[in-house]
């Protein structure tokens, strides 16, 4: 992206941040403790949209790993927050079957279905993800557009073992020996634990191909003078 600005994506995983990097798009792979400082700090740098991209829990109960969400609002503790309209309806045209519908925030991880269903049953949101309120949020005290769009990663039914809920290294990584250490203490975690790495590559195809199709400004209408910024910067 060039200094003068362009869209930000916001993630949480080093893998989704590596994928969601391109032409017109910078990102941020920040733990949600931390999002919103660096939210700002790359608004004051120029920045014309955020865009929340990556991994979600699944809450409906008919989606399952690989599937896209496209986020008609975000649900917050306080409020729910619309995304941008025209950015969105870009999205969905982009990618052909994705679910247009609410999503969640939390402030920690969904891991057991039975949560999940009360999340779902009080809220009516299809996915759950981390970042998304906190973007929509900054979004909307700046005023500029935002919009998410998310893959499951965990359907509704699947249960996220204890290894696959361990904080992420600073970069977004993970963090292998808590997670070898968490298998040592209960192994009978790890056939969950292996689902739901087959969870993940499914997950990372859908990201990976959904990514291509979005383009160059991940669709945002503002993308050509974007790629004009970058052919002369």
């Amino acid at each position: 992206m060039s200094g003068q600005g362009g869209v930000v994506a916001v993630t949480c995983l080093a893998l989704e941040a590596s994928i969601a990097r391109g032409p017109g798009v910078s990102v941020l792979c920040n733990p949600s403790i931390g999002l919103k400082a660096a939210l700002g700090a790359a608004i004051a740098r120029g920045a014309k949209g955020i865009i929340s991209f990556g991994i979600a829990g699944g809450l409906a109960p008919e989606l399952v790993a690989g599937d896209w969400v496209v986020a008609s609002a975000v649900r917050t503790s306080e409020s729910l927050i619309a995304t941008d309209r025209a950015w969105t309806r870009t999205l969905l045209d982009s990618l052909p079957g994705a679910v247009y519908a609410e999503v969640a925030g939390a402030n920690a991880v969904v891991a057991s279905p039975a949560d999940k269903f009360d999340l779902h049953r009080a809220t009516g949101a299809a996915a759950v993800d981390m970042e998304s309120h906190i973007a929509a949020q900054v979004a909307a005290e700046h005023r500029i557009p935002f919009v998410a769009c998310r893959v499951i990663i965990d359907a509704a039914h699947r249960v996220l073992p204890p290894a696959a809920t361990l904080g992420l290294r600073p970069d977004g990584k993970p963090n292998v020996p808590a997670i070898f250490r968490s298998v040592c203490r209960n192994p009978g975690q790890l056939a969950d634990l292996v689902r739901t790495a087959i969870d993940a590559r499914v997950a990372e195809r859908a990201l990976r191909h959904g990514r291509r199709r979005l383009g160059i400004g991940m669709g945002f209408p503002g993308h050509k003078s974007f790629a004009f910024e970058l052919a002369y910067a």
